[in-house]
């Protein structure tokens, strides 16, 4: 059975038909269809630019997404999802860093409110029980 890692990649440059876009990596899959695989970059037709790890044509792996609302998502991503590590910039400048699980921030995290206060707690979604200010001695 191959694997990706004996997949031959190619470098391509395209823009589909709904007017998005995709520089980087791609492997053929058994049909013969282009697919992400590796790096690449893909521009959204509203502006959304991701850049950063593909597998099987999906987000995986680190990178960088920036949406047209100027809140930008660094790091770990499974299956087009934020998943593992991360740090999200809200639009306003305030900050979420720490653990995501299928797009929802769980776990040990630091919230930095747009005034540069941090916070830190466990996080569950968009609730934070418990929070308390970090204090900078």
């Amino acid at each position: 059975m191959a694997t990706m890692a004996d997949a031959v990649v190619f470098k391509v440059s395209f823009t589909f038909p709904n007017k998005e876009k995709y520089e980087g990596e791609c492997t053929k899959t058994p049909e013969g269809l282009l697919q992400r695989n590796g790096l690449g970059v893909h521009t959204s037709a509203n502006g959304m630019m991701y850049t950063g790890s593909w597998l099987n044509d999906k987000m995986n792996g680190t990178g960088r997404l920036e949406h047209p609302s100027g809140a930008v998502y660094e790091g770990e991503f499974k299956d087009n999802m934020y998943h593992g590590s991360g740090t999200y910039t809200f639009p306003n400048g305030a900050k979420y860093i720490g653990p995501f699980n299928e797009n929802k921030m769980e776990g040990e995290g630091d919230f930095i409110d747009e005034h540069g206060v941090v916070w830190s707690g466990t996080f569950y979604g968009t609730k934070a029980a418990g929070l308390k200010h970090k204090l900078k001695m």
